[in-house]
C-alpha cells in the first residue's frame, strides 16, 4: 500500500475572503448619511412646498420649476433615501442596487437646485458621492453576504 501525504491548500488571500474594514466602515456611514440625508431632504421639501420664500427666485435657468415642484421632487426622494438606508440598515438584499440608483437621482436633483440653494446642494452632492463610492467598492458589506 502506499500512502499519500495530505495535499495542503495554499493560503487563501485575505484581501478576498474578508471585506475591507475600511470600506465596510464606510458603508455603515454611507447608511447613516443616506438616513440623515432623507430626513434632511425631507424636512428642506416641506420648507419648498410650504412657503416659496425660502429659497432663492432669480432670473433666466434653463431647468426652472416652480419651487413648490422641487419641493415635491425632493420630498419623494427625501422619502426613498430614507426608505434604502433603513433597508440597507436592515441587511436587504435589493436595498444596494436600489440605493445606488436612488443616489445618483439624488445628485441629479441636487444639480440642477444648485441654483437655488448653491452651498447646501454641492456638500449634498459630494456627501451623495461618498454614498455611491461606499456602495460601489464592497458589495459584500453593504447587504450582499
Amino acid at each position: 500500500m502506499s500512502q499519500s501525504a495530505p495535499q495542503q491548500q495554499p493560503p487563501r488571500n485575505p484581501h478576498h475572503t474578508a471585506a475591507n474594514p475600511l470600506s465596510a466602515g464606510g458603508v455603515y456611514l454611507a447608511v447613516v448619511l443616506l438616513i440623515l440625508q432623507g430626513v434632511l431632504t425631507i424636512l428642506e421639501s416641506v420648507a419648498a412646498i410650504a412657503r416659496d420664500g425660502v429659497y432663492l427666485h432669480f432670473g433666466v435657468y434653463a431647468y426652472r420649476f416652480s419651487i413648490t415642484a422641487w419641493g415635491w421632487i425632493h420630498l419623494v426622494l427625501g422619502v426613498l433615501l430614507l426608505a434604502s438606508g433603513i433597508a440597507l440598515a436592515m441587511r436587504r438584499p435589493w436595498a444596494r442596487i436600489a440605493a445606488i440608483v436612488i443616489a445618483c437621482l439624488h445628485i441629479v436633483a441636487n444639480f440642477l437646485f444648485v441654483p437655488y440653494q448653491p452651498q447646501w446642494s454641492i456638500v449634498l452632492i459630494a456627501l451623495t458621492a461618498f454614498i455611491l463610492w461606499a456602495l460601489c467598492v464592497n458589495p459584500r458589506a453593504a447587504g450582499r453576504d
